[in-house]
C-alpha cells in the first residue's frame, strides 16, 4: 500500500502547474482547435479536390501536419483537465523551498545558481526553470536557506548551499 500512495504523489507532482502555465496551455489547445485546425482541414479539404492524392504533396503534407496537430490537443486536452492549479503567490510558508519557489544556491567553488521550479510542462531552461521532478527540485524541496544538500546529478554528486527564497508577490 505504501508503494501505491508514493507513485499516486509522484503522478500528484506531475500535474502540478502554476497559473501562468495553465494559461498558456490553454492558449496554445484554443489556437490549435480555431486557428491551425480549421486552417490545415482547408488545405486538405482543397488539394484532396486536384485529383490523384498519392503524388499530392499538399494532401500527403497536411495529413500528416493534421495528425500532429490532433496528436498536440488530446495531450494538452488531458494535461489541463487533469492539471493542478497551484499559485506560488499564495504559499504561506515562504522560508522553505516548495512548488514555485526561486532558489539561489552555490556549490562547492562558489558558483551561484538560480533557478524556479515550474510544473513538468512548463520548464524552460532559458528562463532558468526547472520541473519540479528534477534532481535539484527533489534535493531542494522542504529546504530552507543556509541548509547544505547532496544533490545526486549524472556527473556525480555535489554539495550545495541554498542563498536564498523566494516567492511571487501576493496579488
Amino acid at each position: 500500500m505504501a508503494q501505491n500512495e508514493k507513485t499516486d504523489r509522484n503522478g500528484d507532482l506531475a500535474r502540478y502547474v502554476t497559473p501562468r502555465g495553465l494559461r498558456v496551455m490553454r492558449d496554445e489547445l484554443s489556437h490549435l482547435m480555431r486557428v491551425e485546425r480549421p486552417s490545415v482541414v482547408e488545405i486538405v479539404s482543397w488539394a484532396a479536390g486536384n485529383g490523384d492524392r498519392s503524388e499530392n504533396g499538399d494532401y500527403i503534407y497536411g495529413k500528416k501536419r493534421l495528425r500532429e496537430i490532433d496528436r498536440r490537443i488530446r495531450f494538452l486536452t488531458k494535461r489541463v483537465e487533469t492539471a493542478i492549479e497551484v499559485d506560488p503567490a499564495q504559499q504561506v510558508r515562504r522560508d522553505r523551498v516548495f512548488f514555485g519557489a526561486t532558489v539561489t544556491y552555490a556549490d562547492v567553488d562558489d558558483r551561484e545558481t538560480t533557478v524556479t521550479i515550474v510544473g513538468a510542462d512548463e520548464a524552460v531552461s532559458e528562463k532558468h526553470e526547472i520541473t519540479l521532478l528534477a534532481p535539484v527540485s527533489r534535493a531542494l524541496l522542504g529546504r530552507a536557506v543556509g541548509d547544505e544538500v547532496m544533490l545526486h546529478t549524472p556527473r556525480g554528486t555535489d554539495l550545495i548551499e541554498i542563498l536564498s527564497i523566494t516567492y511571487p508577490a501576493t496579488p
